[in-house]
């Protein structure tokens, strides 16, 4: 009881020195985190990555409570909107019948001309789906964490598609999961073409829910509503993805982009690799490198 009682006294005074200083302790170990981070990148990248695989499995656990209540409630919602969707899908699927017969004749005389010309179709696509399990922060700050890694197929580099949208691109990979880099981080740069006006430009994140678009000319036609593609530029990714549409034009011509996908609300995601052009953007990225 002696031994006991004098360590618990030798111990009090040093839990009370180390919670009044505890805040420059922080402060000290994150000084020495970010020089170890400048003398050895690589080494930092494996253990985020490793930390990140450790940490996958419980937020995935955590993450199915909330989804199961999640999934309740949207099926309540699909419940009570059944009735109208039914009778929605009834006139398209009837405007569709009436155009099914001339989308026929249009594919028979594209598979002709194609023929003629000796058309190369592009490679088909691959798709990985995984679940959205967190977001670890770090030196990225808006990112998700997927339960699919290395032995899924996923690739550094790859495309990630949520709905009918690109969200971003695939930043670190590990044996079991991965993390996505979505396009209002400030470090993403994405190259793309508005759909109307023909003008290229580039999709700069600055943490913002809505991304800019950079290098466009003071005299280029921007209209709000104009949707907005990816151009193929770099290699990073595929020509045609769509992006986002045009919100607001500012008179100082600065246009911000509302992304197609709330990337707020991402449950699941869709790794996607377009063959060539996913080899070319793997390349294209390195750990901490500002695209």
């Amino acid at each position: 009881m002696r031994n006991g009682g004098t360590v618990v006294r030798v111990a009090a005074p040093v839990w009370a020195l180390v919670q009044r200083f505890y805040f420059l302790l922080l402060i000290l170990a994150a000084v020495a985190l970010m020089l170890v981070a400048r003398m050895d990148p690589v080494l930092v990248d494996q253990a985020r990555a490793r930390a990140t695989d450790a940490f996958a499995p419980l937020l995935s656990v955590l993450a199915r409570p909330a989804a199961a209540v999640a999934n309740v409630i949207e099926t309540g919602r699909e419940i009570l909107d059944l009735y109208d969707e039914n009778a929605r899908l009834r006139e398209e699927n009837a405007r569709l019948q009436q155009w099914q017969q001339a989308a026929l004749r249009l594919e028979a005389e594209n598979k002709s001309l194609r023929s003629l010309l000796a058309y190369r179709p592009d490679p088909a696509a691959s798709f990985v789906t995984a679940r959205v399990v967190g977001d670890p922060g770090g030196a990225f700050v808006r990112t998700v964490v997927l339960t699919a890694g290395r032995r899924d197929g996923v690739q550094r580099g790859q495309a990630a598609m949520a709905g009918q949208g690109l969200i971003g691109r695939v930043v670190q990979v590990g044996e079991w999961s991965s993390r996505v880099l979505l396009i209002t981080d400030i470090n993403a740069r994405i190259p793309v073409v508005l759909e109307q006006s023909r003008q290229r430009a580039m999709l700069s994140g600055d943490n913002s829910d809505r991304p800019k678009l950079m290098y466009v000319p003071r005299d280029a036609q921007v209209a709000v509503g104009e949707r907005v593609f990816t151009s193929g530029h770099g290699g990073l990714f595929p020509p045609g993805l769509p992006v986002g549409t045009v919100e607001a034009v500012t008179a100082e011509g600065e246009v911000r982009v509302s992304p197609l996908v709330d990337l707020s609300r991402i449950e699941h995601v869709q790794i996607v690799d377009f063959g060539g052009a996913g080899g070319l953007a793997a390349e294209a990225v390195q750990p901490g490198a500002m695209q």
